[in-house]
């Protein structure tokens, strides 16, 4: 039985209903259930929350996966808030002992302190950007992916924690030229995604 901690970091603000992302959590739910082989446990991140709960679904779970909308070009803020918060409470808690540095030779091994070693995580992300922002020339992210540029340091927030990353999925459009189409489009896409990317770590 593999253990999955999922992540509804949608919110409500601005122009952003938070709905897609609260979509996916639902999706994942009907995914990851016993008769597939999994435990599931989640956390939205608009409901009331126990940092030291939060610690342990981390350490508990063997992939966390994230569902945040891109604002500003990164996690938006009740998001970044929760991410503090627990990463600091997670502190010699389980999920990282130290920064990795030795006090003989503090100028090496920065962000090898994490302790989810042989642990996964997993990012989706919405946007209202189109997919061709980020690969015609000329468009505003110069032909830089979702995950080499925007989400460089979410990344790296979790190769700290000693995760190793899995293949993420990332949606477009969903706010200037959204449809229904579109979005059950996307809902089939995320499924085929989960089958894809966790039906293969039931079988290693």
């Amino acid at each position: 039985m593999k253990k999955i901690f999922s992540i509804n970091g949608g919110q409500q603000f601005g122009h952003s209903g938070g709905k897609f992302n609260s979509t996916l959590l639902e999706l994942d739910k009907e995914f990851f259930v016993p008769e597939n082989g999994f435990e599931l446990k989640t956390t939205d991140i608009n409901e009331a929350y126990d940092l030291n709960e939060e610690v342990g679904k981390y350490v508990w779970a063997d992939v966390i996966i994230y569902h945040f909308p891109v604002w500003w070009f990164g996690m938006p803020y009740g998001l970044k808030k929760y991410v503090d918060l627990v990463f600091t409470a997670g502190h010699r808690k389980g999920m990282y002992y130290s920064d990795g540095r030795k006090s003989d030779n503090p100028s090496i091994n920065y962000g090898t302190g994490g302790l989810l070693h042989d642990r996964k995580y997993m990012g989706t992300t919405t946007w209202n950007a189109p997919d061709t922002a980020f690969t015609l020339p000329g468009e505003f992210f110069d032909q830089t992916s979702v995950d080499d540029g925007v989400l460089f340091g979410f990344h790296r927030m979790n190769a700290f924690l000693s995760l190793e990353r899995m293949d993420g999925i990332h949606f477009h459009e969903l706010e200037k030229n959204v449809t229904q189409d579109r979005i059950d489009t996307y809902k089939e896409r995320y499924k085929k995604h989960l089958e894809g990317q966790f039906l293969p770590i039931l079988q290693s």
